[in-house]
């Protein structure tokens, strides 16, 4: 997680994209998914080759299940392994709507509260020397209107930059708080504790955080905007207890297309699913955004509403690694696409044009 990169423009873009959502033509001829998935079959390697991007896989759900996916390119331009389904990406920020989902949960079961103070559930201080961290929320940290910056550094130390709830400020800051309380809480490391709750009941077997065999095999490289490879960051338990939550989740499109279907297409609850009024919780807007694309912020997940309703989604940047989620939980349509170059930032809005107009057809 050393090599999170600003995202702001590529948040903003893609709101911008989701904000034309219900205005994009309808791809023409009869079925538009079918109309879709051959163009994107042109489309992608297209847009790959122009763009030095290795790799990119991508995953599309349709009435709540997954109804397509394809992988293109190679996995590392060393040996020329080829991107399949199995293939591991970093999910970078993508990771945080994972983790709100399990906070939900516990909130569910009574374990934590959304509107209490943190420091109610912990004696540990996440920052000293302020007294306005007795202020924060969990509800505030999923919201990004804790106050805390993205990221400290040694040019930055730690601070709480505005009176909790006043406003929006995106930080991972926040959530490494919040997941620091929950594990506390829990009494189980990071990933163990994710896995248990969320990725395998979900059947999300090829997801997790903490670097092992499986990644090994079967983890994509990052590369650079020529299509350079660069070193995999192999994850360890101390930096996942970090970043985990915030950043450092590792998965494939298919699995990553499992999470949504329980998002937008839930099924029963049970001791792992959301009810279905924790998930209108979840996805309904707690503040407003002001970058120009009428976008406001939830539990996890911004929201960007068009004609045909509200749209969650959450984009990923990491160096070498850039995907996005968008989906519609009233259309019960959405997708996934996950790259591992540093081109992908440039190829990601051109993906997501013919398939947001698919989604709204």
């Amino acid at each position: 997680m050393g090599r999170v990169i600003d995202r702001r423009t590529f948040l903003i873009g893609a709101g911008r994209g989701a904000a034309g959502l219900a205005a994009l033509s309808s791809l023409q001829a009869g079925d538009p998914w079918t109309a879709l998935i051959s163009r994107l079959d042109q489309l992608v390697p297209q847009l790959m080759t122009s763009a030095r991007l290795p790799g990119l896989s991508l995953a599309l759900v349709r009435d709540g299940r997954l109804h397509w996916r394809r992988a293109f390119g190679v996995k590392d331009a060393v040996s020329r392994a080829p991107v399949d389904h199995d293939t591991v990406f970093e999910a970078a920020s993508m990771s945080k709507p994972v983790f709100a989902y399990a906070v939900m949960k516990l909130r569910e079961r009574g374990l934590v509260d959304l509107d209490l103070p943190l420091t109610k559930f912990t004696t540990a201080r996440f920052l000293e020397g302020d007294s306005r961290l007795d202020l924060i929320t969990a509800r505030q940290i999923l919201s990004h209107t804790a106050g805390f910056q993205n990221w400290r550094s040694d040019a930055a130390p730690l601070k709480i930059h505005f009176t909790p709830g006043e406003r929006y400020q995106y930080s991972g800051e926040g959530y490494s708080y919040l997941q620091s309380v929950v594990t506390h809480l829990a009494g189980e490391a990071f990933d163990p504790f994710m896995r248990r709750v969320l990725l395998a009941p979900f059947g999300m077997e090829a997801s997790g955080y903490v670097w092992n065999d499986h990644y090994e095999r079967h983890m994509a490289r990052p590369h650079d905007t020529a299509g350079g490879a660069l070193d995999n960051q192999k994850n360890t338990a101390d930096s996942v207890a970090r970043y985990g939550s915030a950043g450092a989740l590792l998965s494939t499109p298919t699995d990553f297309a499992k999470f949504l279907c329980e998002v937008i297409a839930p099924g029963p609850a049970d001791a792992f699913r959301l009810s279905r009024a924790s998930l209108e919780e979840m996805v309904r807007p707690v503040v407003k955004l002001d970058d120009g694309t009428n976008g406001s912020w939830a539990l996890g997940w911004r929201i960007q509403p068009t004609e045909k309703g509200d749209f969650v989604m959450h984009g990923g940047d990491n160096e070498g690694f850039h995907c996005v989620a968008v989906a519609s939980p009233s259309l019960r349509n959405g997708y996934v696409v996950m790259t591992n170059g540093e081109s992908g930032v440039a190829v990601l809005p051109k993906v997501m044009e013919p398939i947001n107009a698919a989604l709204v057809a």
